[in-house]
């Protein structure tokens, strides 16, 4: 069995994926925009989410999302939020830390200092790893092209400061487009991609 990595973002139209989810979620940088994306909810994207969800058997996380996650979803296992509690404390959860956290959430284990052999375990374990959020892991992932899928949630937003899914100085990288673009009724656009290689000085050069 080889194991699929799958990144999730939400992200506005210039590319900020910084704490989407709440005020206080990630404010470093100064970033003053925490939970821009709580007025723009769209129902396709609820049900892309969802239909992410079905086949997920484990978590993998940086420690800022990781410490988020431990601290809401043991105690949100009924109710609207319920279906995805139950999953999240039922499967592994993988964290990306250069310190020693505490990992209290039942089931959580660190994911070890080289990153690309920790990914290899985890393909050998998993059918289905997700990251969610952890927009500076993430940037490692992408930068070393360690993910079989990218999948963003692009809402109608420009905030003009904030981490980026691609921040200034990343590492060249083509991507492909996995199906057609979905438009949700809020203006949200679901877009998945899979890593496709690295540019050539044709790619860099055309046009």
């Amino acid at each position: 069995m080889t194991g699929r990595v799958l990144i999730d973002l939400f992200t506005t139209l210039d590319g900020v994926a910084q704490a989407p989810g709440g005020p206080e979620e990630d404010t470093s940088g100064g970033f003053r925009f925490g939970g821009w994306q709580a007025p723009l909810m769209d129902d396709a994207v609820g049900q892309s989410v969802m239909a992410g969800m079905q086949s997920l058997d484990a978590l993998l996380l940086g420690r800022r999302t990781y410490d988020i996650f431990a601290a809401y979803w043991p105690h949100h296992t009924d109710g609207i939020d319920g279906e995805i509690g139950r999953l999240f404390n039922a499967v592994p959860k993988y964290v990306a830390s250069r310190g020693t956290p505490a990992l209290d959430w039942e089931g959580s284990s660190l994911l070890g200092p080289d990153v690309a052999a920790g990914i290899a375990q985890l393909r050998a374990r998993h059918e289905s790893i997700h990251v969610i959020g952890s927009v500076d892991f993430v940037q490692t992932l992408l930068a070393e092209a360690l993910f079989d899928q990218l999948t963003l949630w692009m809402y109608p937003i420009v905030l003009g400061g904030g981490k980026k899914v691609f921040p200034d100085g990343a590492a060249p990288a083509r991507l492909r487009l996995l199906e057609p673009p979905i438009a949700g009724s809020a203006g949200a656009v679901t877009l998945r991609y899979a890593p496709d290689g690295v540019p050539t000085t044709g790619d860099m050069t055309a046009g």
